[in-house]
């Protein structure tokens, strides 16, 4: 009978992890998604824990979920201040979510060229400075 520690099928690339994939996930959590410090606290170097993840992808879809839940925490913190009025988080909003509707600092310029010939680093330098000045 497995333990919360013993790992149960952690076999990934074809070799079993010493800590099982639950157990690397709560820490992750309880890290607030910092690999370095999730090593830290496994005790293992913080390459190991890079190299699970890349070769076992049970334990990557597990740290990937507690991505998102932080995500969708934070997303959820970023509501409840926008409608306390919060400006700060109105203004961060409407940057990222409000481009489409002309809420953006700076400009985009998104440009095709069509060239007979390729361009050298200066020449596009010179390009985009003539269409920065254009519009």
């Amino acid at each position: 009978m497995a333990t919360q520690d013993t790992p149960k099928q952690n076999v990934g690339d074809g070799y079993p992890l010493p800590i099982s994939y639950e157990k690397i996930a709560q820490v992750y959590a309880k890290k607030g998604g910092n690999l370095s410090a999730t090593a830290t606290a496994l005790n293992i170097a913080r390459k190991t824990l890079y190299n699970w993840r890349k070769n076992h992808p049970e334990l990557d879809e597990l740290l990937k979920d507690v991505d998102e839940a932080m995500l969708d925490f934070s997303e959820s913190k970023l509501m409840e201040a926008i409608q306390e009025g919060n400006l700060t988080a109105i203004i961060f909003h409407l940057k990222t979510k409000g481009k489409s509707r002309g809420y953006i600092e700076g400009q985009e310029i998104t440009a095709t060229v069509h060239s007979a010939k390729p361009m050298t680093q200066q020449e596009a330098k010179d390009f985009i400075h003539g269409l920065e000045n254009e519009y």
